[in-house]
């Protein structure tokens, strides 16, 4: 076997990928990439009912989309005479035998078994140590359907030899394969390679992650607005344990200090809540027009984009932890106009003026004559203020009400204030909403709700 260290991620495109494929694929990137070796991609794809060619392109896209590339691409599907090659050769070596065995119809078929030679092996796992596995109770199992349909032991086998892969990373359900494929590689002569397994990532059902149990797919994560290095980062984080409690880990960074050794033996179970916090750590580092025109791409998709102010979105950037968040933010997913018009989002107040409900103007103990009193003064305030609101600031306008506020009650003068310009119980605060809204918008609601308390 040749010194350059060799990995490869040979995922079955029977299905949209998903953060296990993410994990088998980030781990043996890291490994090769830190040791200047190479990566393979290798798509298993015998299964001609489940495997399609838009399964294989959206693991490619979605790990492209990560970082992630290969350095070279295989597919087995194009390899079938190489593995007939060796199932022609074991059946003459008598490490393997033809076997006529009837199915469950009652139909004879000729089955190509592995001769057993019954013995303990033993193979040290980078992660876990040595384990020895006596292969008697495996039997002479089957490695071929025929002389020309080789099945997963023999191909995965054949393929790391031809490829000269020096490390298999590989998920710990490869661990009962192990002893099967160490067999088939003493029966054709391939060195044996060295193994790391590492464990799943749980669903919060605590199920395994898979296609299917639901998981969530790279295609989906893109859609909803998580940043790749986010992805990336939680991604190791479910397998691999730093010395240190840091957790922001680009790409980058993991090439120099990942360690195999230090990956995890029990699996970790996804949590959404860490992956909003991690992803919202990295839209904080991405410069300001960035940020901004991904806002303002977000609004258009839900027909928001000429309607929201470049001064909301900070605002926005505040409360959201994803792209998507945006879209809940917005009232609905896809928003048509007819559904702008309508409301219901909690971006509507800022292009549409509320209808208010007059019991919500009242703070607490508070009646309709003291909030309306407080209202009149305020619209009062802010009549006679010449300067523009834009140009003004929100510590400006803050500075014109704030004193009053303290004297009469924050809460009896800003409540009905803020639930006028907006007609929520939650939003912003009243300084930030009229230097968004100007002055006449400003006015014109204040109005409306003193008329409500009238």
């Amino acid at each position: 076997m040749k010194n350059k260290v060799v990995t490869r991620f040979a995922p079955s495109p029977t299905g949209l990928p998903h953060l296990g494929t993410a994990m088998y694929a980030l781990l043996n990137y890291l490994y090769a990439r830190q040791n200047d070796g190479e990566v393979i991609m290798r798509s298993e794809d015998t299964d001609p009912v489940r495997s399609k060619p838009e399964y294989e392109k959206a693991i490619k896209e979605g790990l492209a989309w990560m970082g992630i590339k290969a350095d070279k691409f295989y597919r087995q599907s194009e390899r079938t005479e190489i593995y007939k090659k060796y199932i022609a050769k074991m059946v003459s070596d008598k490490t393997a035998y033809v076997s006529k065995e009837k199915n469950e119809e009652g139909i004879e078929r000729e089955l190509v078994r592995f001769k057993n030679p019954n013995k303990i092996i033993t193979f040290h796992d980078m992660s876990r140590g040595d384990i020895s596995v006596d292969t008697t109770d495996l039997k002479d199992f089957v490695i071929a359907r025929d002389l020309e349909s080789p099945l997963y032991h023999l191909t995965a086998v054949v393929d790391d030899y031809e490829m000269e892969i020096t490390h298999v990373i590989r998920g710990e359900d490869g661990l009962a394969n192990t002893p099967r494929q160490i067999l088939i590689q003493e029966a054709i002569g391939a060195e044996r390679p060295v193994y790391a397994h590492y464990p799943f990532v749980l669903m919060p059902n605590r199920q395994k992650m898979g296609k299917r149990n639901g998981a969530i797919s790279l295609q989906d994560y893109m859609e909803l607005g998580y940043l790749p290095s986010a992805i990336v980062n939680f991604t190791i984080l479910l397998a691999w344990h730093p010395k240190d409690d840091r957790e922001i880990f680009t790409l980058e960074d993991l090439v120099k200090e990942f360690q195999l050794e230090r990956i995890g033996k029990s699996g970790a179970i996804l949590d959404e809540v860490k992956l909003d916090w991690l992803n919202k750590e990295y839209m904080k580092m991405l410069p300001a027009d960035v940020r901004n025109k991904s806002i303002l791409d977000r609004l258009n998709k839900c027909g928001l984009g000429d309607k929201i102010s470049e001064k909301v979105y900070p605002i926005i950037f505040d409360h959201i932890s994803k792209w998507s968040d945006i879209d809940t933010m917005a009232g609905a997913p896809a928003r048509t106009t007819d559904a702008v018009q309508s409301g219901g989002g909690d971006l509507d107040y800022y292009f549409s003026t509320p209808d208010v409900e007059k019991s919500k103007l009242i703070w607490k103990d508070s009646n309709e004559n003291e909030a309306k009193k407080h209202l009149e003064h305020v619209e009062s305030i802010l009549k006679n203020a010449s300067e523009d609101f834009s140009t003004l600031g929100v510590k400006k306008i803050k500075s014109l009400i704030f004193d009053y506020a303290t004297e009469n009650g924050r809460g009896q003068v800003l409540w009905p204030f803020r639930v006028a310009l907006s007609g929520r119980d939650k939003s912003p605060d009243p300084f930030t909403l009229v230097y968004i809204l100007g002055k006449d918008e400003t006015l014109s609601r204040i109005n409306n709700a003193i008329k409500k308390l009238s």
